[in-house]
């Protein structure tokens, strides 16, 4: 039973006992205290048992009816919610194409066989930073977070150093 339904029953039962809808409110708030409903809706409903409602449940509405909200709904919810974690997309200079991952893999497995078959090839490799390549992000690690579950594959973030 829901709370408001309950409350309904304890105005139908003050109604009967012959409470005024304002001793019913006080008694609600007693009650219920921050919980209880609304004054007018506590008067409105004591208005309709005072008619000769006999009913608790809401009236039927016009409309498409909520079917969304039921708790196999928000059981499936809660489940999904518990199994996601927010995490921060993952810094990759630019996404290759299918040619670009090609060329790269041809270009690691001639730098690999250079390096066994060479002793020395690996100490003649002169490597550099670039970090003289100035990119403006404004996103900061937590704007650019997502959330995900733990199945999915971890988010990409697309970077591009391109002239102005």
């Amino acid at each position: 039973m829901s709370e408001n339904t309950e409350q309904r029953v304890c105005i139908k039962f003050c109604h009967k006992l012959g409470k005024t809808a304002t001793e019913t409110y006080q008694m609600l708030l007693l009650a219920y205290g921050d919980e209880t409903m609304s004054h007018a809706r506590v008067f409105e409903w004591f208005k309709r048992f005072k008619e000769g409602r006999t009913t608790v449940e809401s009236d039927e509405r016009e409309g498409r009816p909520s079917t969304s909200r039921n708790e196999e709904m928000i059981q499936k919810i809660r489940t999904a919610i518990r199994d996601m974690r927010r995490v921060a997309a993952k810094f990759v200079p630019k996404l290759l194409s299918g040619e670009q991952k090609e060329n790269r893999k041809q270009i690691a497995t001639d730098l690999l066989e250079c390096s066994e078959s060479d002793d020395f090839f690996l100490k003649s490799i002169i490597t550099g930073d670039e970090t003289w390549v100035y990119g403006y992000d404004p996103e900061t690690k937590v704007q650019s977070s997502q959330w995900k579950t733990l199945d999915s594959p971890r988010p990409k973030k697309l970077v591009k150093f391109g002239v102005k």
